[in-house]
């Protein structure tokens, strides 16, 4: 059918006879833009023809092997990082997130090492935690005995607080702050609060050398720990971060013990990462209850996510709008489907194929803090008449913490693409016309110059084929093959 009808239409169209085709080819060649082709053929010398023969065939050698490396390379997804130091007039200051290293009321803690384990358990979700099979017996017969028990109201009123008698000074920049001034929030070291959490437009540094100064009283006699589970400490823990993420302590922590002057002079560090390929970030994910997005913030949304699936309530140390987890919850579903997690390694972070890719923009505020014993002996003598306290407790209670900027600039260290698609086609460019003075003109000609010749020789495949058989369907008036054969029998 179709194929003969292509060839009684090709027998009107026979293709160019030899002399054309070879008059076609030399014009070609003496006409093309590609460079050195044409004293291939007009050349009368044969040594001639032969060594610019070679020089051809070598400057395209030589181009074909640039432009495969060139491709190679930039199919490596490669990357270069550039460092700039940007000096401003104002800086944003960043949010600061204080917690006691006393975390419980000791008049409210009857039973010291229950609270403890229950409240690992519950910050387990956020620091992973292991508890010893000893307590495990002690801490059954607990959960059994007070099932309306809620950690989080217990921590809330009983763990450590802000007020006028634990934050007896604060500054920034030269104006009063007050507890008011600081935002609650859980994290594993119980009630913790934020300075400047909502990024206030105020609060801009446009001074170096001056920041937020503090002096707390931890009251060690009124708040305590457990030393057996391995907290020995007293003093102030704090991380500063950016005002629209969660703080972190895993790990990022500075610690400030009584009796201490801590003098912090921070950096403002912004990164910017490339997507996949060249990178490991996801520019299109998002966070549902942050707004800017951060792996720490991912990592706990994604553990929430689980738990809720899995025990059909969320603990109140995640981010989410679930139902409270109680004692019984945390302890038989929430504890082991924190282990599967990390186990089965269903919350990863990092790269790319990640749960939590990292971000492709992100803050941070590298510190150099430095110490010193707080107070001479007037300063001591100071506080202790001002707070009516002996020179002793002066020194086991207080703690001053100064924060500031080192100077006015900020560093941002940028992720960029080190061979871009245009740089790419220069890279090419440049290549083609450099060995062979080729352009995109003369692609085209090749181009055009192939697809001729394969036009010429598809045309003498077809004319060349045999002809196809004839199939024809058996009229009503001829016998079958079936009938024919029963004929021969009965014969």
């Amino acid at each position: 059918g179709m194929l003969q009808k292509i060839r009684l239409y090709l027998l009107k169209k026979l293709p160019p006879h030899l002399e054309d085709r070879r008059k076609y080819h030399r014009e070609f060649a003496s006409s093309t833009s590609f460079h050195g082709v044409h004293n291939i053929v007009q050349t009368q010398s044969k040594t001639r023809k032969a060594l610019w023969l070679l020089v051809v065939v070598g400057c395209l050698a030589v181009v074909i092997w640039q432009i495969c490396s060139r491709f190679i390379y930039y199919f490596s997804w490669p990357t270069t990082t550039t460092v700039v130091i940007q000096y401003v007039e104002k800086v944003r200051f960043p949010a600061v997130t204080f917690c006691s290293l006393n975390r419980f009321q000791s008049h409210a803690v009857s039973n010291l090492r229950i609270i403890f384990l229950i409240w690992n358990i519950v910050s387990g979700v956020l620091q992973k935690f292991v508890m010893e099979e000893k307590y495990s017996q002690e801490l059954a017969d607990f959960l059994l005995g007070n099932q309306n028990f809620s950690i989080k109201e217990f921590t809330r009123k009983n763990g450590f607080y802000l007020n006028n008698s634990t934050l007896l000074e604060c500054e920034f920049f030269g104006k009063p702050c007050y507890p008011q001034d600081f935002e609650h929030v859980f994290t594993e070291y119980g009630n913790c609060f934020t300075f400047n959490n909502n990024d206030l437009p105020a609060r801009r540094v446009s001074l170096s050398g001056r920041g937020l100064y503090l002096l707390f009283d931890v009251q060690q006699e009124q708040f305590t720990d457990e030393p057996a589970l391995g907290y020995t400490d007293a003093g102030i823990t704090f991380v500063i971060h950016s005002p629209k993420e969660l703080p972190r302590f895993d790990g990022l922590g500075l610690l400030t013990p009584v009796g201490t002057h801590a003098q912090v002079s921070i950096r403002q560090l912004k990164s910017i990462i490339q997507e996949y390929p060249w990178g490991e970030c996801k520019p299109d994910i998002k966070l549902q209850y942050q707004e800017i997005y951060s792996t720490n913030g991912c990592l706990q949304e994604c553990k929430a996510r689980y738990i809720q699936d899995w025990c059909g309530c969320l603990p109140f140390i995640l981010p989410g709008n679930g139902t409270e987890c109680d004692l019984l919850k945390f302890y038989n579903c929430v504890y082991p489907a924190i282990y599967d997690i990390e186990k089965k390694g269903l919350c990863t972070v990092g790269t790319h194929n990640s749960t939590c890719p990292a971000p492709c923009e992100e803050t941070d505020y590298p510190t150099t803090i430095t110490y010193s014993s707080f107070g001479g002996q007037k300063a001591i003598k100071y506080f202790s008449a001002k707070l009516k306290k002996s020179p002793e407790y002066i020194r086991q209670n207080l703690v001053r913490i100064d924060i500031k900027y080192h100077d006015l600039s900020y560093k941002i260290t940028q992720q960029q693409k080190a061979l871009t698609i245009s740089e790419l086609l220069a890279d090419v460019g440049g290549q083609l016309g450099l060995f062979c003075g080729a352009s995109m003109i003369t692609i085209i000609e090749v181009f055009e110059y192939i697809f001729t010749n394969f036009c010429w020789m598809c045309i003498f495949l077809l004319l060349k084929a045999p002809e196809m058989p004839q199939w024809n369907n058996p009229s009503e008036n001829q016998p079958t093959h079936k009938e024919n054969k029963k004929g021969i029998q009965e014969c």
